[in-house]
């Protein structure tokens, strides 16, 4: 029997349940129950139950769900800071992992460590699918005991070694390498490279690809021309007016990462320089402003959306077997955009 237009409205007045749904719909309860559930029953039934869900505005608890079936379909996703690059990951991961049926949470660690372990903490108490985070290795430890408490990681951009983790990072060090090799080609010797902090995976890779470059040529690296920068727009700053107050200063940079390369852009702009003629620049990821600025900047380009599908492919294939071991490692290609930055050395 369905129920009657008043008994409706009181309905909407309390946070409606299965029970109000089966009522409005004229089934049984555990017809409406295998409906939510996502079993198969009969079209008209099907069709009485959503209209009474959208009449009622009825919600599912996803927690009591969550108790049953031992998921949210909730992704975490830990990040340093809405920047260029985590931020069109985030874009791109939560439209992939949408396709997957599950949803992204995110939380911004500023790189604190108390404040990481707190975001782990919390996705951990919160019970979510998986955690997708930039490795930070003073926290090796943290995160393995919330590995070895079931929680599912998936590292990119940095890595923490010697854990039981699924790895999707850029080829980091084949593509700077390839970029470096791009500025020796054209006749540059005195290379400078403005790079992250050591800590972190990703810039010993860049920096590790800027080395494999000038072994590969037969050039030696010049130790004067090597500045930790620390990933930091002003330090990329102050790096480049220390590199060109030298007796003999490099004639190409190679920096490690957008932010330092806008700083090192802004310097060169106060300093007079001319780019490309006084200064080759090449530089680690692709950001809008790069392709507006005359001229355009010469860059390895991450290939974001296919890390985000791979992480997502990753993450689906590790979640149907969750008893499995996670230690894949998934390494991408990156692509080297050629703009107006670089130009042959004259002698």
């Amino acid at each position: 029997m369905h129920a009657s237009p008043l008994d409706t409205a009181i309905l909407r007045k309390r946070n409606p349940t299965i029970i109000d749904v089966a009522a409005v719909a004229g089934v049984a309860i555990g017809t409406v129950s295998r409906h939510l559930n996502g079993l198969p029953v009969r079209a008209s039934n099907r069709d009485q139950i959503e209209r009474a869900i959208a009449e009622l505005g009825y919600r599912r608890n996803s927690i009591a769900v969550s108790m049953k079936t031992d998921t949210t379909h909730i992704v975490g996703l830990m990040m340093p800071a809405i920047s260029e690059f985590h931020a069109s990951l985030l874009d791109q991961l939560s439209r992939k992992m949408r396709q997957s049926g599950r949803a992204v949470l995110t939380f911004c660690h500023d790189q604190q460590l108390r404040t990481i372990q707190e975001g782990l903490e919390f996705f951990a108490s919160h019970r979510v699918d998986a955690v997708v985070m930039d490795g930070e290795p003073h926290l090796r430890q943290a995160v393995l005991k919330h590995i070895e408490d079931g929680l599912v990681v998936v590292l990119y951009d940095n890595d923490i070694e010697d854990l039981p983790v699924d790895r999707v990072f850029s080829a980091n060090r084949a593509a700077s390498a390839r970029a470096v090799d791009h500025l020796i080609d054209l006749g540059h010797k005195r290379i400078a490279t403005i790079h992250g902090h050591l800590r972190d995976s990703a810039a010993r890779e860049r920096l590790a690809g800027f080395v494999e470059a000038h072994e590969h040529n037969g050039l030696d690296v010049i130790p004067e021309l090597v500045v930790d920068a620390g990933w930091q727009q002003s330090k990329g700053y102050d790096a480049l007016r220390t590199l060109m107050a030298l007796e003999a200063p490099p004639t190409a940079l190679f920096s490690a990462n957008y932010n330092m390369t806008i700083g090192a852009l802004i310097a060169a702009r106060e300093l007079g320089l001319r780019i490309p003629e006084d200064l080759s620049v090449v530089s680690f990821d692709d950001v809008p402003a790069f392709s507006v600025h005359n001229p355009g900047i010469t860059c390895v380009g991450q290939p974001i959306e296919r890390l985000a599908e791979t992480i997502t492919t990753v993450l689906s294939q590790r979640l149907a077997d969750p008893a499995g071991l996670g230690r894949r490692l998934v390494t991408i290609d990156c692509d080297i955009i050629l703009r107006g930055s670089t130009r042959r050395l004259r002698t």
